[in-house]
């Protein structure tokens, strides 16, 4: 059994390997968006309570960022927790916000986030969340407020109809406000109000979805107009470099024409 393990390994090593020569000089997606789904199934499966899962997932995303380090993609948004995520029982959610304040009080010492100038922010309905991690929210966006060099958006509380709508208030109170023109309304004024509008790049180029579900459930909704779209039939916690460097890959043999 030993044998056959290393074996095993021996062959994805090689193919992981073989993947990594065939993506690296090729062009790659500057901005990265995934969906980060089946982390309650991968727990189902395995009898645990939900939340394992969960804290499985949140593990699985300090992988990730090494793996886009090391692929040169400058931004990456994470798509954690939804506005209807909410109607899941309290214990859940309650889990699910310890953890993310737990992995986001790490990122304040984490050396590859300072090494790198990765800026991290969180995006969504931020007053939705418990006090704590407002509070946190803000410890981390102040910490890496001056990084440009790569961004880290995790999406927490979010809905893409949502964001759409808090744009269009924005929008109406400078207009009500005379600070803006109705006339001067269009798209780069609109994205300007989005919550992705820190950073360089809003759109993905490429937007992963984990768990074999095929759909985008609200994520990036404006953004996503013309991103390269890829479902994976893995639930996120196995989600390996491997599965990220085929993705890639996939990505780069696609002919992307923006509508032209």
């Amino acid at each position: 059994m030993l044998k056959t393990l290393l074996s095993l390994l021996g062959v994805y090593k090689a193919y992981e390997k073989w993947l990594w020569h065939q993506v690296k000089s090729g062009l790659k997606p500057e901005h990265i968006a995934i969906i980060l789904d089946g982390n309650r199934r991968w727990a189902s499966e395995r009898l645990l309570n939900p939340w394992t899962g969960h804290h499985q997932g949140a593990d699985k995303t300090e992988d990730l960022l090494d793996w886009c380090l090391e692929l040169g993609v400058k931004s990456i948004t994470l798509y954690a927790f939804s506005t209807e995520n909410f109607q899941r029982s309290s214990q859940e959610v309650s889990e699910i916000m310890k953890i993310a304040e737990e992995k986001l009080h790490e990122i304040l010492d984490n050396k590859r986030i300072h090494k790198h100038k990765v800026r991290v922010k969180v995006i969504g309905r931020i007053g939705l969340l418990p006090k704590s991690v407002q509070e946190m929210v803000k410890s981390v966006e102040e910490a890496t407020k001056d990084y440009d060099k790569h961004f880290l958006s995790v999406a927490l509380a979010y809905g893409g109809r949502a964001e759409i709508v808090d744009a269009t208030k924005k929008i109406a109170r400078k207009v009500e406000n005379g600070e803006l023109n109705p006339e001067e309304i269009d798209e780069k004024v609109f994205e300007g109000h989005l919550y992705t509008a820190y950073m360089s790049k809003q759109d993905p180029d490429l937007v992963i979805r984990t768990s074999g579900e095929e759909r985008l459930s609200g994520f990036l909704l404006w953004q996503c107009a013309y991103s390269e779209l890829y479902f994976l039939d893995v639930y996120w916690p196995d989600f390996r470099r491997i599965d990220l460097l085929r993705t890639v890959r996939t990505y780069q043999r696609r002919k992307r024409r923006f509508g032209a």
